[in-house]
């Protein structure tokens, strides 16, 4: 048996989240057992068990998250036992399957557990899937960025601030949107080259001053709906935005025949429905940056697994800067 947590109703965390035992996963074909250290959530795990899916229980109770690292401990038929021991970071484990990383332990594909170098910790690793591989591909799905200019809108948000990093690494001059000074300091430490207060009335024209040129090539947008009119004013012709949320606006009015003029593309980002060649460039930048250290990580809070439900609803209350990071390890 093991320790892990699950869940077979929608509700909010405290009614709804349960901690206790459940049997010991084995790994299948081509599958790896990992011995789980952290576990990551991140706001589509919480929405999930809000009810965002109503078929999630089809096959039975759901161990929440899908980022997560630990050890490799098992390896099924197809995986060469070379692989035991292994330290990896896990993600997309909670995606059309049942069982996620809030466990002790968790069997998933071998593709899905990935190396995770010494210089990295398992805290680290935990936040590599959801909010790096959202990053990465929000800034190079429309080819490489080096000479651009980048405006990162929530520069110092779990995902915004890879994305700074993402962007900076790859030679782009980057703007990042912050409204307080704490934030601001994230985001020029992640590499920003100027941060601006996207409440001021003269955002657009400060954004403008502040980019060689005057417009953007590419806009990493945490607010969609909300931020779109304002966007189209910055964006230059065959501009793109690369957009992963749009919490404010739900169900925004798209202006046709504008963004048909400047030539506009719209990048909608989810790392379970990205190209696996998509996965597969951002685990090699991933693991090239995580041996030399070229990525800085954040984790604001840490809580062991049977108060998972707390980290729940520091998700859903936020305001805090970096990943909620769950340990395992009882």
């Amino acid at each position: 048996m093991m320790k892990a947590i699950w869940f077979d109703k929608f509700g909010p965390a405290a009614e709804v989240l349960q901690y206790g035992d459940l049997p010991m996963p084995s790994p299948g074909h081509g599958d790896v057992l990992v011995e789980m250290a952290c576990s990551a959530p991140n706001p589509s795990d919480v929405k999930k068990r809000a009810g965002s899916f109503p078929e999630l229980f089809a096959d039975g109770p759901v161990i929440p998250h899908s980022d997560g690292a630990g050890t490799i401990v098992e390896v099924g038929p197809g995986v060469s036992a070379a692989r035991i021991g292994e330290r990896v970071w896990v993600y997309q484990a909670q995606f059309q399957r049942q069982h996620g990383t809030a466990a002790q332990f968790i069997s998933v594909p071998s593709e899905r557990a990935v190396w995770l170098p010494d210089a990295a910790d398992f805290a680290s690793g935990a936040c590599m899937g959801i909010p790096a591989m959202t990053a990465h591909r929000c800034v190079f799905a429309d080819g490489e960025v080096e000479g651009q200019n980048i405006l990162v809108t929530g520069g110092a948000g779990r995902v915004g601030y890879y994305a700074i990093q993402w962007a900076r690494l790859a030679g782009a001059q980057v703007i990042a949107t912050a409204s307080d000074d704490v934030s601001r300091e994230d985001c020029m430490r992640a590499g920003a080259d100027a941060v601006v207060n996207h409440r001021d009335a003269d955002f657009v024209e400060q954004v403008r001053d502040l980019m060689p040129g005057g417009l953007v090539d590419r806009v990493v947008e945490v607010d969609f709906g909300k931020n779109l009119a304002r966007n189209l004013e910055l964006l230059a012709v065959s501009g793109t935005i690369s957009t992963y949320a749009s919490a404010s606006v739900t169900e925004p009015t798209l202006p046709f025949f504008q963004m048909m003029y400047q030539d506009i593309t719209l990048r909608f980002v989810i790392v379970y429905d990205m190209p696996e060649q998509a996965k597969d460039e951002a685990i090699e930048d991933i693991t090239e940056c995580l041996e030399r250290g070229h990525l800085l990580h954040r984790v604001a809070h840490r809580l062991p697994l049977a108060e998972t439900a707390a980290a729940h609803e520091l998700i859903e209350k936020g305001g805090f800067r970096g990943c909620v990071v769950v340990d395992c390890d009882g």
